[in-house]
């Protein structure tokens, strides 16, 4: 499987360039995968640069996680994250992937100074 990268994320998701768009769904018509840099790049993006509210970035993820032609690395974390995310949409989804990584690694608590993250099950305030 072909490894997709942010922009082209992004654009599957902003759909603001017609001919990228064309482009970007042509080629994961085949078939994409999607690493966990990738995704959190692109929430990170369309957060800061697009400006989208936690709610419509929990709309994109779930509609990557259900994408028929896109694998989401280890897509069993990044619905846990999501989870996470929807509960307490002020952590930030990228914390909220942190910890649940960390989780299926093995390797908790997760030690922070963000008093938020350090209220989910697994984080522990340093």
């Amino acid at each position: 499987m072909r490894a997709v990268d942010t922009n082209l994320l992004v654009r599957l998701l902003v759909r603001d360039d017609e001919r990228q768009v064309a482009a970007a769904e042509s080629y994961v018509a085949k078939g994409g995968w999607v690493s966990q840099l990738v995704l959190a790049e692109t929430i990170w993006v369309l957060d800061a640069v697009y400006y989208r509210t936690p709610a419509q970035l929990a709309k994109a993820l779930e509609l990557l996680l259900n994408h028929s032609s896109l694998a989401l690395q280890d897509a069993d974390v990044v619905e846990l994250a999501l989870k996470s995310f929807r509960a307490k949409p002020g952590l930030g989804f990228s914390d909220c992937m942190v910890l649940e990584i960390a989780r299926k690694a093995g390797h908790l608590p997760l030690g922070t100074f963000d008093k938020q993250l350090s209220k989910l099950p697994g984080a522990a305030l340093v």
